[in-house]
């Protein structure tokens, strides 16, 4: 274990220690006793900006001497019948360099059996009827498998915070309520999504897209926007000018509906055209649907194929008067 880990004067250094066994990570946890000061972002690799993200807001939160785990495992236990665990993309080299880019100390990835060593668990995290709607329906079993592998990484990695973005709304959702739940000793942070110039929420699945289909599954954000500023619109406040990450104040869930739709709808007779999986505009807490009359928070959120990669993406809105 090198000293300077733990007595770093910056964060960003481009130094970042590298554990693939239980017994290296304990060590390493063993030689840092800064309570509060202990950040975890788990992935499942190929990392790219907006994992990125995650990791400089763990750094942010715990300060230069602060510790930062990244995970990277490609969790079996989440991916279903059909789906690509075997296409899933392995880049650990370059997750080391992102990482340390970004701000982390340590990255622990462990091999399957390590995180299982008796095989795929006897007993496991349930997400329950919240887990079962929108990406619940679409992929069985995904969130029970998802929630599995956060407990025991949690359990792992001891953080006084984790971070996760939040693209995959109903994921954080899930994870924030099993925490309260269930008593984890750790605050769950969600950071704003990052996108590409073009509006495409970063995805490592977006690797995937051939030109044409990108051009199609620009759809996705193209309808969020355009149902946001529907609302906007309907509350006679014009177009958005706020950044994404604010909770942008609408008037109208149907008009927000509508709109989002009429976008989704012309995608679908693209070439390639965009698969909807679904169209939400949902209670965070709970991740049922709104009612038109609703006030608070909410999430608008969307999924959908393009030929054979799906996406997902989102974005928070308010309803009603300003808080």
């Amino acid at each position: 274990m090198s000293p300077k880990l733990w007595t770093k004067a910056s964060y960003g250094e481009p130094d970042v220690e590298l554990f693939r066994h239980r017994s290296e990570l304990d060590a390493a946890l063993a030689h840092f006793a800064m309570p509060g000061r202990t950040a975890v972002v788990m992935t499942m690799g190929a990392l790219h900006d907006g994992h990125a993200s995650l990791i400089r807001a763990a750094r942010a939160r715990v300060g230069a001497k602060g510790l930062v785990t990244v995970t990277v495992f490609v969790n079996p236990l989440q991916f279903g019948a059909g789906e690509d665990l075997d296409r899933y993309p392995r880049t650990l080299d370059a997750d080391l360099e992102v990482a340390a880019g970004a701000g982390a100390d340590i990255v622990f990835a462990p091999a399957a059996e390590e995180v299982y060593p008796d095989g795929e668990p006897r007993v496991r995290m349930a997400a329950g009827a919240m887990g079962e709607r929108y990406e619940g329906a679409s992929r069985p079993g995904h969130f029970d498998g998802m929630l599995t592998v956060v407990a025991k990484l949690l359990h792992l990695t001891r953080p006084d915070a984790a971070f996760f973005g939040e693209k995959d709304a109903q994921q954080l959702a899930l994870v924030r309520r099993m925490a309260r739940d269930l008593d984890f000793p750790v605050e769950i942070v969600g950071v704003p999504t990052v996108r590409e110039g073009d509006g495409l929420a970063l995805s490592s699945r977006n690797r995937y897209l051939s030109a044409q289909e990108r051009d199609t599954a620009l759809a996705l954000s193209r309808a969020l926007f355009a149902g946001r500023d529907a609302g906007l619109l309907a509350a006679g406040e014009g177009p958005a000018g706020a950044e994404e990450h604010e909770l942008i104040r609408v008037a109208s869930p149907a008009a927000v509906r509508s709109a989002a739709r009429a976008v989704l709808d012309e995608a679908a007779r693209c070439e390639p055209p965009l698969v909807l999986d679904y169209l939400a505009l949902v209670d965070p807490a709970d991740f049922t649907e709104v009612p038109d009359g609703h006030t608070g928070e909410a999430v608008l959120a969307v999924a959908a194929k393009v030929g054979a990669t799906r996406l997902i993406d989102n974005i928070r809105l308010w309803f009603g008067a300003a808080r």
